[in-house]
Order: structure tokens, then sequence, then C-alpha cells
């Protein structure tokens, strides 16, 4: 069975390449901890450190140029990679694996993410993914646990999702020790094994995937705020959203969002969540919102659930401009997404459900309340509002 390797990136393949011993490079290990988090605009104006690093970068090509031993001292990433037991150290037997490398939103962390990638690629290991998550970094907490919750639900889509199939291992010996600490509790719901190396040593250490579920029932009581804080924060003054529990919750300034682990749980139960018999009464708790019967039937007429799931969400969508902002009409009609907007000719508007195929047709009552009205293609929306083309 093929396997999806996701390692967690730091800067080994930097720091490993100084000389303890030199005098001359006795503080490169502190100057390159102090300027760890700094961006790429910051580095180039850090004269100081770019020399360093390209002198580091320059020995680490020289040390994964070299052999088995000299590239897994370069880098403890690689050093996971080769010490999974996987491939018994002969890396042809990963080529038909897949590879996806975590990484900080930050000079540093970009330069060992793609170093490791141009590595893996130069062995015959080409179905390599890089992924990180905007501002992601250690210079803070609150940084850094925003760039995890934003990187849940894209590892979500874009990894867990696509790779059903896989054996997932997580490969945690690199990475800073925060990373490593969530990435493990991720690893708990998702991974098939959890791979470390023995402090000190090349010995693998195995975490087998654990029989942890989610219990859905507690969290369907709390669906709505979790689907519309999927979205983003919201005022702090929204009352629904203060019910959910607060480690699930996190507050910045006037705002409430979902924390880590609010959105790791909500996206392990969303789809089940979302697909159910009704939509999410979501009118109940904003009054700028209504759902016709008729958008209820389609609803509840449709037979692909991925199709319900997307209609919740964006509704859920729509619900979030309303609490928002004070003229949610006009933020939906600036939303990218939604575009909210007319047919020609008619007073009947419309919002995209997907980009091409699928929409939602409404009205816009006294200015700033929406009734949603129909749910489908454009020609099913034209013939139940007998709109002429």
């Amino acid at each position: 069975m093929q396997r999806l390797v996701i390692t967690t990136v730091g800067t080994s393949l930097l720091t490993n390449q100084i000389d303890r011993s030199s005098d001359e490079e006795n503080d490169w290990y502190e100057k390159l901890l102090e300027t760890a988090n700094y961006s790429d605009e910051e580095m180039l104006n850090s004269e100081h450190i770019i020399d360093i690093i390209e002198e580091l970068k320059a020995r680490a090509k020289n040390k994964l140029d070299g052999d088995i031993e000299d590239f897994r001292k370069a880098s403890a990433e690689i050093n996971g990679i080769y010490g999974l037991g996987l491939y018994d150290k002969n890396i042809e037997q990963a080529k038909l694996d897949h590879h996806c490398l975590i990484y900080t939103d930050t000079a540093q962390g970009r330069y060992c993410a793609i170093m490791l990638e141009n590595f893996l690629q130069s062995k015959g290991i080409n179905n390599t993914l890089l992924l990180s998550s905007e501002n992601f970094s250690t210079d803070s907490n609150e940084q850094f646990m925003e760039g995890i919750a934003n990187l849940v639900p894209i590892l979500k889509q874009k990894i867990f999702d696509d790779y059903k199939g896989y054996t997932i291992c997580f490969n945690l010996v690199g990475g800073f020790k925060a990373m490593q600490g969530y990435f493990n509790t991720i690893g708990m719901l998702y991974a098939d094994e959890i791979i470390y190396i023995f402090e000190g040593s090349n010995q693998v250490i195995r975490i087998p995937k654990l029989p942890i579920v989610i219990d859905k029932s507690q969290v369907d009581k709390y669906a709505i705020p979790l689907a519309v804080m999927d979205i983003g924060a919201v005022p702090i003054s929204w009352e629904l959203a203060n019910k959910v529990p607060n480690d699930w919750l996190t507050y910045t300034g006037q705002e409430i969002g979902l924390s880590v682990w609010g959105k790791l749980i909500w996206n392990e139960c969303k789809s089940e969540l979302l697909c159910q018999d009704k939509l999410l009464n979501l009118p109940k708790f904003i009054p700028q919102l209504e759902y016709l019967p008729s958008l209820e039937d389609d609803y509840k007429n449709t037979t692909d659930v991925n199709k319900k799931i997307i209609l919740q969400e964006k509704l859920a969508r729509v619900a979030f401009f309303f609490i928002k902002y004070r003229d949610g009409i006009s933020a939906l009609k600036a939303d990218d997404i939604l575009r909210l907007r007319k047919y020609e000719n008619t007073d009947i508007e419309h919002i995209n459900i997907t980009k091409k195929e699928l929409r939602v047709s409404c009205k816009v009552i006294n200015s700033n309340k929406l009734s949603l009205r129909f749910f489908g293609t454009h020609e099913w929306i034209y013939k139940k509002e007998g709109i002429k083309k």
C-alpha cells in the first residue's frame, strides 16, 4: 500500500552544520534562533545573518551530496525519513510514496523545506508537497496558534481527504517542539503511525494509531456556531458562540473564533453533521435570514451528500456576514465567493454555492433581510422562479 509521509520541518538543516567547537561560530546558533521567525523581507535587511545562512546552506548541500550517513546527520527530517524502517535505508522503495513537508511561514523554514524537497527529488522522489499557512511561525503563542488553526482545514482538504486509502505516517523527528506537540495530537486522529527517533540515536520509536473517536453527538449541539466560526471570527457579543466549550475557542480583542482544537474537532465531524435530514436552523439565531419551505425541499431531494455539505457551508457563510457586519447585504454583494446579484430583468437574486453549477435563489426584503428560496442549477432555478432566459 502506498504511503503518505507527513514531515514537520524545522531548521536542523541549517543548525546541524554549525561547528560548535569553533570560537568563530560559537554564537551562530543564537543568531539563527534570534532570526528564526524573520520573514524574507526581514532577512534581506539583516546582512549579518544572510552570510551565515548562505555558508550553512552550502555546507548542507555538500552533506546532502554525500552518503546515507552524511545526509542523515545533516537533517533531523531526513534522519526520520531514512530511519522510518519503512525503506530499510533503501530510498528506491520510497519513490511510489508521497511526501508532505510542513514548514513555518518564515525565511529559514522556507529555505529548509525547499532544500529538503530538492534533496528528495534528487533521489527520484517526485511526489512531494510543501505546505504552510500564512504567517505561521513560533514568534508568539497567538501567531503560532493561529497558524496551526489555519493549517487544520488545509490538511483535511488537501491531505486527509485526497489520500484516503494511503497509509499515513507522521514523521515528527524534525520541526519545532511546539509543532511536534500539536502534530502528535493531530496524528492521533489521522495518522496510521507516528514516528520519532529515540533521543541521541537512530533508533525508531513508533506510536500506532489509537482508537480515538470524537463523540459527534456532543459536537452536534454546537453545530451552528461551529459552522459559522469555521468561516471566521465573529463579534464576541454573539451569544451562541459563547456557549461553545471554552477550549474550542480563541479570543482576540472583541472577536471570538475557533481554536486549534475547535478547528480539529469541527473538521473531523462536519461532513457527517452537515448532511443530515434538515438544514441547520440558522434563521432561528440570525433574524436577517429566512428559509422558504422550497429551499428545505430542494435540500431534502438532493441525493449527492457532497452537494448537501457544500450548501450548508455556504449558508453558514451567509450567516457569518450578517453576524459580522452591520450591512450584511452589501457584504454578500462584495464577497468574491457568494457574489449576491440579480438575475437580469428580474427581482430575483442568487448566490453561488459552487463556482459554476449550483446556486441558491433569494430575494432581499426591506434592504436588510435575505429570503432564500430554491437550490439547484441555473436551469432548475429558472424553471422554479419562472425566469425566462
